[in-house]
């Protein structure tokens, strides 16, 4: 899905991973490309790097699903578990910087991919040479992988990421929530994560609906802010 001026908020939709449901903007769309692109890679590898909520998850899924990828968490990869885990034809290994998989092991999964043609996906929130690897010949092999850093989203996605979390929730807001709102974020993916969870949080506690006097709230800021016109 690209981005366009207007946003349109469906009613009664429910969080999902698909293909047609990646916000695409000038901060991912490298990103969002080279996954399109598979299984037509130039390496068999690829790392997808951002902060937390900048749609690694969603990405790899997407891959998941065009593969047959098995997804684990970057811990769960053993040295013991290493030849079952290569008989799939993709892997993708999930928050390998917070949860770090047996380096040996990992070492071993890219010799079997350039063998075998196994496809490995890595996601991260920090560069590769930032994981703290000891091995060298691990740390080399990482460095050759093309990485793709997933940026803080720009005023367009940003938008278009506000509207999808709000609908995903089954909350309805007309367009003059959401723009007050946008006018009054940090501009990443955090804050829109937590603004809206929090707002769904009041609305259900005071059994309201989603206005700009509840936004305001859960920013923090004064009632009569909300009543100021953008």
């Amino acid at each position: 899905m690209t981005l366009g001026d207007q946003f349109v908020l469906p009613l009664d939709s429910a969080p999902s991973y698909g293909r047609e449901d990646f916000l695409v903007g000038k901060s991912n769309e490298r990103a969002f490309d080279h996954i399109a692109r598979w299984p037509h890679w130039l390496a068999p590898a690829a790392l997808l790097i951002g902060p937390e909520g900048s749609g690694k998850t969603h990405l790899a899924a997407i891959f998941a699903t065009q593969s047959h990828a098995r997804m684990i968490r970057g811990d769960h990869l053993t040295l013991a578990n290493v030849p079952e885990i290569a008989r799939n034809r993709a892997v993708v290994l999930e928050d390998c910087d917070r949860f770090p998989p047996d380096e040996v092991a990992l070492f071993h999964l890219f010799n079997l991919a350039r063998e075998t043609g196994l496809f490995l996906l890595l996601t991260a929130r920090l560069p590769q040479g930032d994981w703290g690897v000891v091995l060298p010949d691990l740390a080399s092999r990482l460095r050759l992988q093309p990485g793709f850093a997933l940026l803080e989203p720009d005023d367009s996605l940003l938008a278009a990421l506000f509207v999808k979390h709000i609908a995903d929730r089954q909350i309805h807001v007309d367009q003059g929530v959401v723009a007050y709102a946008l006018a009054r974020i940090e501009r990443s993916y955090r804050a829109v994560h937590e603004l809206v969870a929090t707002v769904d949080k009041l609305s259900l506690a005071r059994k309201r609906p989603v206005t700009r006097a509840l936004v305001a709230e859960a920013l923090g800021r004064p009632a009569e802010d909300s009543d100021r016109q953008d």
